[in-house]
């Protein structure tokens, strides 16, 4: 276990050496909204399971290159597809006209409520409406299961610049904030030492 950080609440606080840090916004929301029915030509959602983990993982890293994620590239194959294999757990790649363009994961596993664990989709899907699209399928599906009474979701500063507006815009309430200090996952081989251009590399 890593030691733990001195933070210092009225300023700067240096990291130790090879990690990164991040502000994370927590956010929910109580009651589902309405959403749209419209559909988006092109655009479509299929279902992912354990035997689709490769599928999942290609798209997970290509987002994770993009946004900083990893965690789930932490994880072997065997885990993911257990993650995703489970009922408890919908999964989903996001298609535009054939083309794999995102990931939507709704997480049920803790009773009464639905956490929305990934929302990404590529560059190229960003600014075309399927970012909207994409949220009204999530609201429909999270509180389709009539025991979901909370829906949440964290976003970080390491995500899209726009994120917390989107989510506000969606009908979430931001709750909590946090810091989260992790090994830089570029200097550990779990992403591309070029991954995330936006934030630096500072290390070995």
């Amino acid at each position: 276990m890593s030691a733990p950080l001195a933070l210092n609440l009225d300023g700067y606080t240096d990291l130790p050496p090879c990690h990164i840090a991040s502000v994370v916004t927590f956010l929910e929301m109580r009651a589902p909204p309405a959403v749209a029915n419209t559909p988006l030509p092109g655009a479509a959602l299929t279902r992912l399971g354990a035997h689709d983990e490769p599928r999942y993982t290609a798209i997970y890293r290509t987002l994770g290159e993009r946004w900083v994620w990893f965690g789930r590239l932490a994880l072997t194959a065997g885990e993911r597809a257990e993650i995703i294999g489970s009922p408890a757990v919908e999964a989903y790649a996001v298609s535009l006209n054939g083309e794999d363009a995102g990931l939507l994961e709704l997480d049920f596993r803790q009773p009464g409520a639905a956490e929305l664990a990934f929302f990404g989709l590529y560059d190229k899907a960003i600014g075309t409406g399927t970012a909207r699209w994409l949220m009204d399928r999530a609201l429909e599906r999270a509180f389709a299961r009539h025991s979901v009474r909370r829906l949440w979701v964290h976003t970080c500063t390491f995500d899209h610049p726009r994120a917390v507006d989107f989510y506000r815009r969606s009908g979430f309430t931001p709750y909590k904030t946090a810091l989260e200090v992790v090994p830089d996952p570029r200097l550990n081989g779990l992403l591309p030492r070029g991954a995330a251009p936006n934030v630096p590399v500072i290390g070995v």
